[in-house]
């Protein structure tokens, strides 16, 4: 029997890669239809402040879609997922070749999703989208011991 977190990954994940890569060729139409158009909505974009509400999170796809093109290698790196009922979530990497403003680049943004179900169909309803932090010393936080309790430091 197919779990329900697979049933939702089955589902989403195809049309939203799909979505996306049409989104970073120009074309925003795809990534919106993805979208609930019933608050709340909200985008935290890698390259822009809060958006909330239909009518700003649409204003940010027809940005993003009027300067970036030509993108030849738009993937989704799902780390981990969860649905139940008519909730669900994605967090992964977005890895992306594209040109912005005609200059090709490449990248990687960590991405999270939240979804809900509407009429029988996943939409999204957020988005968080940014850069990795450029100092990874972090990372493995739980090899390391824990920082001293307020008020334990030295005597003063």
């Amino acid at each position: 029997m197919v779990s329900e977190v697979d049933a939702f990954l089955a589902d989403m994940l195809p049309r939203q890669v799909a979505a996306g890569r049409k989104l970073h060729h120009g074309d925003p139409e795809p990534f919106r239809a993805m979208w609930s158009r019933r608050d709340p909505v909200s985008l935290l974009g890698a390259a822009d402040p809060l958006k909330t509400g239909w009518d700003e999170v649409k204003n940010a796809f027809d940005w993003v879609a009027s300067h970036f093109s030509d993108s030849t290698d738009y993937r989704f790196e799902l780390i981990a997922a969860g649905a139940s009922g008519d909730l669900a979530y994605t967090t992964g990497w977005e890895h992306n070749s594209v040109s912005i403003n005609g200059k090709p680049t490449t990248y990687t943004l960590r991405a999270t999703h939240v979804y809900r179900r509407e009429d029988g169909e996943w939409k999204i309803v957020h988005r968080h989208g940014d850069h990795p932090p450029a100092d990874q010393s972090f990372s493995d936080l739980s090899s390391r011991s824990a920082p001293p309790a307020p008020g334990a430091g030295s005597p003063s």
